[in-house]
């Protein structure tokens, strides 16, 4: 159906622009935002905070209210850093949020321009393709087969066909509406409802999102927090009844297992959890990956096989027209086409000129582009436009005959029929002899060898109005093959080499022809010897496909519902897969594999729905990249991990020895909250800072079923921690026996502690490389935690208002000294735990 000039325009920017402001956004109603004050309650109800409150109210009980006044003081420092990073959090959240939601093809000012749909304004023209879901309600203006499924609003499964007419506004075939997705077929709507008017928008918060399941590391993490925090309420009541019960102190009793259970809870698991996860994906998206599904930024690092398109992900998705066959006689275009001078080559101007007429009057496509691009550049005026001529009726791409196939209807009445798509398929339909198709095969042969997608291109004439059932009913005329070129992305090679040194085997799965798909993956460095085309595949039974799949890592002429037997071979063989794809019927292999990655440019609304990730740029070296920074972040993640279990186990330790031993206590609740609001930057900030291990891109995928604190990494953290407090103990009781007073052995093996716990936080930034290697390595959040705590402990030694606050006296030469000699040795501990570790690492 054609349409009117002001149609075609759409609306100009400014408009939009006002009737966005007037309007608002296009958006469904939502959960509530976590706002200061939804962060602030989830705070307070936090084991620690009600840990300190507790602690307070002890201590107000004792009637000691500067204790208590600065316990407080420290709830509110220690709220106001929570909040900061959650805030953090959730800004960037958002912003991922943003990023993923549905996108819409919009007409505005006479351009076809993709935005958020969110954007989408009322009196919008929506340009509906394939794949794409609806972002608004709207009036069918134009519709070429457009088939929509409404199962999201209806129930019904089975698509709706939609046309353009004269009831518009007044049935419900003239309308599209919000959710629903285009599955054929395309046109243009004229928005008529947005957001919480549309239909969908009037069922409300019915359609909001159930609660995702657990990822497995969130299900390891919280298995680990329920352990320790059982193991610290059992130790702390054990620890409050034995206190009060031998000392006869039972508020002192209170105040030490407070204290004990404060230095056992494992709080920043959860925190260093979530903020890595969305700090990663936030890195992601700087390197042109959008993350939908944040748990699969765990199943990264373990990506064993890799399943790509050719055609924009590995080439560059500049396709071209390169050469023309028609007639015996062989074209070569220029980039960009010159019109040829002198008489017109009418067998090179048919190929193109149906090649446009089967291909979308808005393309989207490349190849399609290409098309329209040289026809406009070679073609006479009258043989581009087809002023007049009416799209009437369409024979979509299918597994039955891979080919596309239009017709038109021009002013004369009579119908035009044209094709374009794979040369055997067009070959049969053209019904070509034995040596014609011969022909056919050499020359395409040729063509594919030099690593071009070749179409064939056909028409045909048909009178009257009744349409046979498939394109093999029309009697058509062969014109010819066209060679497009679409040139490998430089950095391919490098990213093919980058895995395969990662142990991530790279696979091709392209819809072009054998030679076609031989010749890139050549050129990609890719073993191209064995190549498995789509009717091989489906020869092969299950059984036989598992072996196959070992085999071969290029697959042509693979049509998308044969990806999911792809998918399922590669994971019944133990693989973890990932999977791009860019159309509709890509979801199902998409949703198949572990890591499924959707195009960013050309993918459809349903391709990005079923997938876990999408390249913005479409880039393969992008999804290097990803295995990268997702390798990283889990490294980075256990490291934190690590560090917290080890920190914990001296502080928990200084907690109770001296309870065992009958001696004067050094840690309380003030002394808990100091070393956790180092701990907390530490292991959210300064792990999750942290550059990637220089040989992160030369080891094995990490086995799927490998836990984060395996016995390997648990013995290391256990090691770490029991030789700092080694280093604590030695300072406490070595000053106990000097005579030293309570309050000097306190600030002592305080001391001995946090220049411990600083000492803990460089070694365990990697148990690969020497302390010495690790100070050049550059962490900028690093020093700034070091520093911070150094200058807060000095302060609270030597700053008499801080020192009595912090309960210390200022220790004597001999046991300051003491204090750094021990943590220096607890650092050269952790040095020999790490020679050992890696030595252990070789043999295994």
């Amino acid at each position: 159906m054609t349409t009117d000039a002001t149609d075609v325009r759409g609306l100009s920017g400014s408009e939009a622009a006002t009737r966005l402001r007037q309007s608002g956004y296009n958006e469904l109603p939502s959960k509530d935002r976590r706002t200061v004050l939804r962060i602030m309650l989830e705070v307070v109800r936090e084991p620690m905070f009600l840990l300190l409150l507790a602690a307070g109210s002890v201590y107000l009980a004792l009637g000691d209210r500067d204790d208590a006044l600065m316990l407080l003081g420290f709830v509110f420092v220690s709220m106001a850093i929570t909040i900061f990073q959650e805030r953090k959090t959730e800004r960037v959240l958002e912003a991922l949020r943003d990023l993923s939601s549905p996108r819409a093809l919009v007409i505005r000012d006479g351009d076809q321009i993709r935005i958020p749909g969110r954007e989408v304004v009322v009196g919008d023209l929506l340009v509906l393709e394939e794949g794409d879901r609806i972002a608004a309600d709207g009036e069918l203006r134009e519709s070429h087969d457009l088939l929509v499924d409404e199962s999201l609003l209806t129930g019904e499964s089975f698509p709706v066909e939609k046309k353009a007419g004269g009831n518009e506004g007044k049935g419900e075939s003239g309308r599209v509406f919000s959710g629903s997705i285009v599955t054929q077929g395309g046109g243009l709507a004229r928005v008529t409802a947005i957001g919480a008017a549309t239909e969908i928008g009037r069922i409300g918060r019915a359609l909001q999102e159930l609660e995702t399941a657990k990822s497995p590391l969130q299900s390891e993490i919280g298995i680990l927090v329920k352990r320790f925090a059982w193991i610290g309420v059992a130790v702390s009541g054990l620890v409050f009844i034995l206190f009060g019960a031998s000392r006869q102190d039972w508020f002192g009793g209170l105040l030490a297992g407070i204290t004990l259970a404060m230095s056992m809870l494992p709080e920043e698991f959860t925190v260093v959890l979530t903020v890595f996860m969305a700090l990663g994906a936030w890195r992601l998206s700087r390197s042109q990956v959008l993350t939908r599904r944040t748990p699969v930024i765990e199943t990264l690092g373990a990506a064993t096989v890799l399943c790509v398109d050719k055609t924009g992900t590995l080439t560059q998705n500049r396709m071209s027209v390169r050469e023309v066959i028609a007639a015996g006689r062989n074209w070569e275009i220029a980039e960009p086409a010159v019109r040829p001078s002198g008489a017109p080559e009418p067998a090179l101007e048919d190929v193109l000129e149906y090649a446009v007429l089967a291909s979308e009057s808005l393309p989207f496509d490349p190849m399609e582009k290409a098309f329209h691009r040289c026809a406009a550049e070679l073609l006479p005026h009258e043989r581009v436009r087809h002023d007049g001529w009416e799209f009437v009726h369409e024979y979509p791409l299918s597994s039955e005959c891979m080919a596309m196939t239009h017709v038109w209807r021009s002013p004369g009445g009579g119908n035009t029929v044209a094709t374009k798509g794979a040369p055997e398929a067009v070959a049969r339909l053209c019904r070509l002899g034995e040596s014609e198709s011969a022909l056919v095969l050499e020359q395409v042969q040729e063509l594919a060898s030099r690593g071009m997608r070749v179409l064939a291109v056909a028409r045909a004439v048909h009178e009257g109005q009744a349409w046979p059932a498939g394109p093999d009913g029309f009697r058509f005329e062969w014109l010819g093959l066209v060679g497009l070129a679409d040139p490998l992305r430089p950095s391919v090679p490098g990213a093919v080499q980058a895995c395969r040194q990662a142990g991530v085997q790279v696979v091709m799965i392209t819809g072009d022809y054998p030679a076609t798909a031989q010749a890139i993956a050549r050129q990609a460095g890719l073993p191209h010897e064995r190549i498995m085309s789509g009717a091989q595949l489906d020869a092969l039974s299950d059984t036989e496909l598992l072996q196959a799949v070992r085999e071969h890592h290029v697959y042509a002429r693979i049509l998308p519902q044969q990806k999911l037997r792809l998918v399922s071979a590669f994971r019944a063989n133990g693989q973890v897969v990932a999977m791009t794809g860019d159309g509709v019927n890509d979801a199902p292999a998409l949703k198949a594999a572990h890591i499924g990655i959707s195009m960013g440019q050309r993918g459809t609304d349903v391709a990005r729905e079923a997938s876990s990730l999408v390249l913005l740029n479409d880039d393969f070296g992008s999804i290097v990249e990803a295995i990268r920074v997702g390798r990283r972040i889990y490294d980075n993640l256990r490291k934190a991990m690590i560090y917290i279990v080890a920190v914990h186990l001296p502080i928990a330790g200084m907690s109770l020895l001296p309870l065992l031993f009958g001696a004067p206590l050094v840690l309380a609740p003030v002394h808990i909250v100091f070393l956790e609001m180092v701990i907390n930057p530490a292991c959210s900030i300064v792990f999750e800072a942290e550059h990637a291990e220089r040989d992160i891109m030369r080891r094995p995928p990490r086995r799927p079923q490998e836990r984060l604190l395996d016995r390997r990494t648990m013995g290391l953290a256990l090691l770490y921690g029991v030789g700092l407090l080694a280093a604590a103990a030695a300072v406490y009781f070595g000053a106990m026996a000097r005579g030293a007073d309570a309050a000097q052995v306190r600030a002592a093996t305080f001391g001995c502690l946090v220049l411990g716990n600083l000492s803990l936080i460089v070694a365990s930034r990697s148990a690969g490389h020497s302390l010495l290697e690790l100070i050049r390595i550059p962490n900028a959040a690093q020093w700034g935690v070091l520093a911070g705590a150094a200058f807060a402990l000095a302060a609270a030694v030597y700053v008499p208002a801080l020192r009595g606050m912090f309960h210390f006296a200022v220790p004597g030469a001999a046991t300051a000294a003491t204090s750094v000699f021990a943590a220096v040795a607890a650092l050269t501990w952790f040095e020999v735990v790490k020679r050992l570790y890696r030595k252990s690492a070789g043999r295994a």
